[in-house]
């Protein structure tokens, strides 16, 4: 019957090389993920307030605080306080959650990823704020301290807008990256006036961080991530600038060598000037394809980055091309209503909403603050990736076409009945949640890595599932999107495969002989060891 639906699908499937619509058939209905809105009775009510400084920014942090294996939230306030929910869902049920007291009640937060910076065990959060960024180091059963002068940590004062990090090769603290946005003030004249991003190195065989190191030149980041992007065992940082306010700027990919000084990739290493109001990061990767793909989120036109390999046996340079528009990407303007203006885009994220085995693209849209030359009703989109790599809009057919105006969001299984739900950060609104409801989803698998000493949960391994008809991989790393980020659960949908080959790619390297499990459950990856089938009520 999965068969029969694929086929439909592409039979009815037309071209779409436009961010509009294209004509809904019975097929698309079979295929297309459903959602339905449960903010109401969540239990959830988070405003990411405030006005012009808090135009960017608006994250949530998913992560599991409590160690029951359902992902909890922390959401940044802006004016307002930031706010700790638990999740109180059920196997397969609606979503619940609960609102805590947990040390996190600061103000001016603008984002929060989640990090265990210390290797305790114990997820931490990194909270990015107008002011101070300050590290929160976890403790048990959901409680946040501040650890700032414990871990040497210099949190600055700026409009912190971005976050990354990694583990250097030897290293048993991470390295941090910090983006920051204009002066606040320069309001007046803001235009090049864009502050310094900074790296965070740890101090060695002490526990804490060095000085930070300034990343110049630095041009008002609103998205950065690590990601090993030609597979060298060594990630390099991507940054995606906001043209709006800096000059003679662009993206930017930087050099991150151990012990050597962080410094830019040249025109001459392969290098492309581009310039965009970046706005957040995606990655993926194309079926069968070893290395990663970026998508970029601006005003107007997104970019879906493709590195480009003329010659396949030697090295990759980081030559990219754009292939948005050839692969129905671009989402420049709104889909639905009568508002033709363009579009502005800002968290963005590939995951498998309907268990396909393909990466679906998601994008948080939402005009900054009633500019007049850019669409006010401004949707969601949910592009449902097709075989061959092309996309589809399908987000007013799932229903989360929302046209408040977004920013961060969340795309993780919070019922763990093995379908991607969806959480959106709204500027001046409460926060919506969406439950998957889709009744023809296919088969999945979710995992979740660990190993013990430092980098307690293998940020940049490699995961790779084998369903039978392609290798889905998929690189682990914390940042990107847009002032929101990630720890838990990683999702693949399988399409119809009973079982499934998967393996890591650890961080030192060292790689695990393929091994078959199950698809419709959850296993705990340990360096080292086989599979371990995870049950709910216990630890993962």
């Amino acid at each position: 019957m999965f068969v029969l639906k694929r086929l439909l699908f592409s039979i009815c499937l037309t071209s779409a090389i436009t961010s509009y619509s294209a004509p809904i058939c019975a097929a698309d209905r079979l295929t297309a993920p459903v959602f339905q809105e449960e903010t109401a009775l969540s239990g959830i009510s988070s405003i990411y307030a405030g006005d012009w400084q808090y135009m960017v920014g608006g994250g949530v942090a998913t992560l599991d605080c409590n160690g029951d294996g359902y992902p909890d939230l922390a959401f940044a306030g802006g004016e307002a306080k930031a706010s700790l929910y638990i999740n109180k869902s059920t196997r397969g049920g609606p979503l619940s959650f609960e609102r805590a007291e947990s040390g996190l009640e600061l103000e001016h937060v603008t984002g929060i990823y989640p990090l265990d910076i210390d290797g305790d065990g114990i997820t931490d959060l990194v909270v990015l704020r107008v002011g101070e960024t300050v590290l929160m180091r976890g403790l048990s059963e959901c409680r946040f301290e501040r650890a700032n002068e414990a871990w040497h940590f210099n949190g600055g004062n700026a409009w912190w807008t971005s976050f990354s990090a990694t583990w250097e090769k030897g290293a048993s603290w991470p390295t941090l990256a910090l983006g920051a946005y204009i002066d606040p003030q320069s309001e007046a004249n803001p235009w090049g006036s864009c502050t310094e991003n900074r790296l965070f190195r740890p101090l060695g065989d002490q526990k804490g961080f060095n000085d930070p190191v300034a990343l110049k030149p630095s041009y008002c980041a609103l998205s950065m991530l690590f990601t090993d992007w030609n597979r060298s065992g060594v990630p390099a940082l991507r940054v995606s600038n906001d043209r709006e306010y800096y000059e003679g700027g662009q993206e930017q990919l930087w050099h991150i060598d151990p012990g050597e000084p962080p410094r830019l990739y040249s025109d001459a290493e392969g290098w492309k000037f581009l310039k965009i109001w970046g706005m957040g990061i995606a990655s993926t990767t194309f079926p069968d394809d070893r290395y990663p793909s970026y998508f970029l989120t601006s005003m107007s036109d997104n970019k879906l980055q493709i590195l480009q390999q003329p010659n396949k046996e030697v090295p990759p340079l980081p030559a990219y091309k754009d292939l948005a528009f050839d692969r129905g990407a671009v989402a420049y303007r709104p889909y639905t209503g009568d508002d033709l203006k363009p579009s502005t885009a800002w968290h963005a994220q590939f995951e498998d909403m309907n268990n396909d085995g393909l990466p679906d693209l998601f994008i948080a849209k939402g005009n900054v603050d009633r500019m007049p030359d850019f669409a006010q009703k401004d949707p969601n989109n949910l592009l449902l990736q097709q075989p061959g790599g092309t996309f589809k809009e399908v987000g007013d057919i799932a229903g989360v076409a929302s046209v408040r105006n977004a920013r961060g969001a969340s795309l993780a299984d919070f019922n763990l009945d093995g379908k991607i739900d969806l959480l959106v950060v709204n500027r001046r609104e409460n926060v919506q949640l969406w439950q998957n409801v889709t009744p023809d989803a296919g088969n999945f698998i979710e995992v979740m890595l660990h190993q013990d000493g430092p980098n307690r949960d293998a940020i940049g391994a490699w995961l790779e599932v084998d369903n039978g008809d392609r290798i889905i991989r998929r690189e682990i790393t914390v940042g990107g999107g847009h002032a929101s980020g990630q720890l838990g659960w990683r999702h693949f949908g399988v399409g119809a495969a009973q079982t499934v080959k998967i393996r890591t790619i650890w961080p030192d390297g060292s790689t695990d002989a393929w091994e078959t499990v199950s698809s419709n459950a959850f296993y705990a990856l340990n360096h080292g060891q086989a599979a371990k089938l995870w049950q709910t009520g216990s630890a993962p």
